[in-house]
């Protein structure tokens, strides 16, 4: 399963498990490069009965705001990207209607191409946590996201 593929970027789920988050995101988007499925991204909206640490984090500290809860990209079409398809998508999207895309990165185990991609985009650290322990810390990151254009 191609969510699987891209641990510890997210966490291992079975397919029931990522049927029942499809089926709850706010946002669901696929790739496909040359008619091959290149990846996959879920996108949650406040107020989900979801039992992530790091959406319960967003939550506490957020009223109104898009969670980037995972993107699986297929090992072989990493930097071809994909990733930056899908935040483009993503801002177009949700600018607009939704103040601020949030999501997690790894701190430990450390995950240096997702923290630089981030920043680049302009996603700014908003915090840390340790989900799950001192063997896992997650930057915590928010993206502003253009306001409704006034009439």
């Amino acid at each position: 399963m191609l969510n699987n593929a891209n641990v510890p970027a997210v966490n291992e789920l079975d397919a029931a498990e990522l049927a029942r988050l499809h089926s709850m995101a706010h946002v669901a988007l696929a790739a496909e490069v040359d008619d091959v499925f290149a990846g996959f991204c879920l996108v949650f909206a406040p107020g989900v009965d979801y039992a992530s640490r790091n959406y319960a984090w967003f939550s506490a500290r957020y009223d109104d705001f898009a969670y980037l809860d995972r993107i699986a990209v297929d090992t072989s079409l990493r930097r071809a990207g994909v990733g930056r398809a899908f935040y483009a998508t993503l801002v177009e999207r949700l600018a607009g209607t939704t103040p601020v895309l949030l999501c997690e990165v790894n701190l430990v185990p450390r995950n240096d191409v997702s923290l630089a991609f981030h920043e680049a985009i302009g996603f700014r650290e908003v915090g840390r946590q340790h989900p799950y322990g001192d063997e896992r810390e997650v930057q915590m990151l928010a993206l502003d996201l253009p306001a409704p254009l006034e009439r």
